[in-house]
């Protein structure tokens, strides 16, 4: 490349830069003796990692891409999101199902089965149905093991695998507490909500009973992509204690408590956990996601909010993340 090269003054772009990172030593010697600027995608960094590739430290900005957020699409239909999920090819199809089969097929089962250096593409398989049907629970490897048939040690493997792949991501728990003991495991989440329902097999409808768990999901599909735009440094993580009270997420250093119910009424009874939180550790605003059609206040301190005036506060910086 080197002996080749020829003066450019745009940018370069280079796709799935994983699949040939020898390149990153060229990219490197052109960004410091041509002064060239190029844009590197990529969908693995476990083949970067395991090559030892020149990852440009100091050099590069880094960003995380995700699937669509509600303020991208004209007309959003939530039901239709919950069962295409988020991807935009898949979203704006006119057979997202048949898109999603082919997507799970020829690129979950095979490229990141050989990512697991595994031929067992059926144990593999198994173990993404699993994941996909335990997404958004807490992570616990020996079940999940149990489940898919295989050992949890290579189970533990293939959810690293996950993520190094950007299929899917920890949530951690907020481990700071005064008076109670706290549930230190993460929870894992398949990285789009159409893609975990295809593989669990479920096709979740407004007052059914896998709306709550997908409706859930999707509010955190909401809350990364504006971490990913806006606010990279921003930690997403959620509150458990060893009683099984919980707030499904805390954004920021106490900053916004979020729980999210896929109903069209919130009662003040489903608010226990938001109190016990408030007792245990300070939080600047308390905030409930609903399928309710006007927001208003149940208790004090706490913000009723339907599910699409949330998404639209929470990008306009009106919620205290800012």
């Amino acid at each position: 490349m080197r002996e080749r090269f020829q003066d450019h003054g745009g940018l370069i772009v280079i796709d799935e830069v994983q699949k040939a990172p020898a390149l990153l030593d060229e990219v490197h010697w052109l960004i410091e003796n041509k002064g060239l600027s190029f844009l590197l995608t990529g969908s693995s960094a476990r083949k970067l990692r395991r090559g030892h590739a020149n990852l440009l430290g100091g050099r590069a900005w880094r960003r995380t891409m995700v699937p669509l957020s509600l303020l991208e699409v004209e007309g959003f239909d939530l039901e239709r999101a919950m069962t295409s999920g988020m991807l935009a090819p898949h979203y704006l199809s006119p057979e997202p199902l048949e898109d999603l089969r082919a997507y799970v097929a020829d690129y979950l089962k095979e490229e990141i089965a050989a990512e697991a250096l595994t031929r067992n593409i059926p144990a593999f398989a198994e173990f993404l149905r699993v994941a996909a049907i335990t997404s958004s629970e807490l992570l616990n490897y020996v079940n999940v093991a149990r489940e898919s048939g295989i050992s949890a040690k290579v189970v533990r493997t293939y959810f690293d695998i996950l993520e190094d792949t950007y299929l899917g991501f920890r949530v951690p728990p907020w481990k700071t507490s005064r008076n109670r003991r706290m549930i230190l495991a993460e929870k894992f989440y398949l990285f789009d909500v159409g893609v975990a329902n295809h593989l669990a097999r479920r096709q979740p409808r407004i007052g059914g009973a896998d709306f709550g768990k997908s409706f859930e999901h999707y509010i955190l599909m909401e809350l990364r992509a504006y971490q990913a735009y806006r606010k990279p440094d921003l930690p997403i993580s959620f509150w458990r204690t060893s009683a099984g009270q919980e707030v499904d997420f805390i954004l920021g250093d106490k900053a916004l408590a979020v729980e999210v119910k896929g109903s069209e009424r919130v009662h003040e009874s489903s608010l226990r956990p938001l109190a016990a939180l408030r007792e245990d550790g300070p939080v600047r605003k308390r905030v409930v996601v609903s399928l309710e059609k006007e927001p208003r206040t149940l208790a004090p301190g706490v913000e009723v909010l339907p599910w699409r005036m949330f998404v639209e506060r929470l990008w306009a910086g009106d919620l205290g993340t800012e």
